[in-house]
């Protein structure tokens, strides 16, 4: 390993140091990373394209659940709608803990290598997200007037057709709860950072580190003008899809 007397630390398992480059392992690692476009629009990319596939494949496994529980009557509804809410506070280290485990070598999903990386990201993020977006949709759904469906069984629709009708009846709230769904995921630090590791590469752009955790990293290091203008762009990131989705929905929530 070569060094230089400049001095060297430790962040999230690589070893960094101001002026020069060490060798840990395999691994060569550029000294300590300045103020650098490259590098937030690295993270930027990554946030997106964890949370964005997560919030995406959430919806598709909530939407027909929710309308599966509201247009249903059956045993048990009340405790699955309890476990529903239950999900929507659950702690996410807890989360990240139980994809650890399955994507380690021990884990049922071992033989897929997806430690550390963007997937197991995307696996921790949904598991976190569904629980949102479906309560938020099913609490939609089930506001839907009965009489709504009743015209549309009258008028010789199908269940699918039904079924869409509400899905449009209740877009303002399935909406909100996709809103909440990736408002939890992008802002999310605990589970990304057990799952993915916070890597980012020797010329600094980012392998899976998003911008809750390289804030983390680089306010921790005392690097406050990046964890700022990190921060900042999250905070923009969050009031655009605010304003989106409003705008979606001619101003309604």
């Amino acid at each position: 390993m070569v060094e230089t007397a400049l001095g060297l630390g430790m962040i999230d398992g690589w070893l960094l140091a101001e002026g020069g480059t060490h060798l840990l392992g395999e691994a060569l690692v550029a000294s300590a990373l300045p103020f650098e476009w490259t590098y937030i629009r690295s993270i930027i990319a990554v946030s997106l394209y964890v949370s964005l596939t997560a919030v995406l494949l959430s919806t598709l496994i909530s939407l027909p659940i929710a309308m599966l529980i509201g247009f249903s009557e059956f045993p048990g509804k009340g405790g699955i709608v309890a476990a529903i809410n239950t999900g929507m506070g659950f702690p996410s280290v807890v989360v990240g803990l139980i994809v650890l485990f399955a994507v380690s070598n021990q884990g049922p999903l071992g033989q897929f290598d997806l430690i550390f990386t963007k997937q197991a990201m995307i696996i921790s993020q949904v598991i976190l997200a569904a629980p949102v977006i479906t309560g938020v949709s099913l609490a939609a759904v089930t506001s839907v007037e009965q009489g709504v469906r009743d015209a549309a069984y009258a008028a010789g629709g199908t269940k699918l057709d039904v079924a869409l009708i509400t899905i449009k009846e209740a877009r303002y709230g399935i909406l909100t709860g996709v809103l909440a769904g990736l408002g939890r995921a992008i802002s999310e630090v605990g589970s990304v950072l057990i799952v993915g590791g916070n890597i980012a590469r020797a010329d600094g752009t980012s392998v899976t580190r998003t911008l809750t955790t390289a804030i983390q990293l680089e306010a921790r290091q005392g690097r406050f003008r990046t964890a700022l203008a990190l921060g900042a762009v999250l905070l923009a990131l969050v009031l655009l899809i605010n304003g989106l989705v409003l705008r979606l929905g001619g101003g309604r929530t």
